[in-house]
């Protein structure tokens, strides 16, 4: 909750003085369902970047000539740039869709858990290539509260403990 709000505030200065290379990320153990559920909140100027350079070709997120080919490209990163392994078994991450807001694009992924974690190991390089700077938050929900954790270019993977 404390990042969300970080996130708004760095987001109303990006626009003012840019630049900020920031993304936030939500999983939530989902215990009804034994699920792993995952927001992503990344800017999509940024990550129109990211997607160029990966498939070399430009992005416009906001009038994209072809929005199923941006979909397949958003989906081929985000799954390319982010891994969960709880319990010591990697999740296999589908991809629900993507939805513009403000300034950002929030991403949907979910997986299948094998129980309730008790070891969490997070692998989120999303536009590491692109910006030296580019910082990654990550929180993991158990119940209401999280455990966070902020991944960047010189560490790109994160353990919790539950």
């Amino acid at each position: 909750m404390v990042y969300n709000y970080i996130f708004t505030l760095i987001l109303g200065w990006k626009v003012l003085f840019h630049p900020f290379y920031i993304s936030l990320t939500d999983i939530r153990y989902n215990e009804s369902s034994s699920t792993i559920e995952v927001a992503q909140k990344i800017f999509w100027d940024d990550l129109e970047r990211g997607l160029g350079e990966t498939f070399d070709t430009k992005i416009d997120f906001l009038n994209p000539k072809s929005p199923n080919k941006l979909k397949e490209m958003v989906e081929k990163y985000v799954i390319q740039h982010n891994e969960i392994i709880i319990n010591e078994k990697k999740i296999n991450l589908s991809f629900l869709g993507y939805e513009i807001e403000d300034e950002a694009v929030w991403i949907y992924l979910e997986g299948e858990s094998s129980g309730i974690p008790k070891t969490v190991n997070i692998r989120n390089t999303i536009l590491i290539d692109q910006f030296n700077d580019q910082q990654n938050i990550v929180n993991f929900y158990i119940g209401k509260k999280p455990k966070s954790m902020i991944l960047y270019k010189d560490k790109t993977f994160g353990d919790l403990s539950f």
